[in-house]
């Protein structure tokens, strides 16, 4: 079974149409690769709390652009990393959430 977090397909913020929140929206999807930045470098560099700490940010974010996806992973990325779960269960978890990261689009059109 193929789940979301295993296609490439993009995925679409539930809010990218909306008059009001869609500006919003385009904000956060291009402040995303500064992110990912950020959680590359900080499992790079084996801050665990750095990358725990922007995983916590995404997961208190996303919903509220409308990648409810996102905020499930990364709190599964910040669950790992708080119980100081082994780099390599981190780092399987921490693709995941990359993965879905480098595939938001604010929506409206394709």
């Amino acid at each position: 079974m193929t789940t979301i977090e295993d296609c490439e397909v993009p995925i679409i913020s539930t809010f990218g149409t909306d008059p009001v929140l869609s500006e919003l929206v385009g904000m956060y999807v291009a402040e995303m690769p500064d992110r990912i930045a950020v959680l590359e470098k900080a499992f790079a560099g084996g801050d665990r709390e750095r990358l725990r700490t922007c995983a916590h940010q995404i997961k208190g974010a996303a919903g509220s652009y409308g990648f409810d996806c996102l905020t499930q992973s990364a709190a599964a990325l910040e669950s790992v990393v708080r119980a100081d779960r082994p780099a390599e269960e981190i780092r399987r978890s921490l693709e995941v959430l990359l993965n879905l990261c480098r595939r938001i689009i604010a929506g409206g059109s394709r």
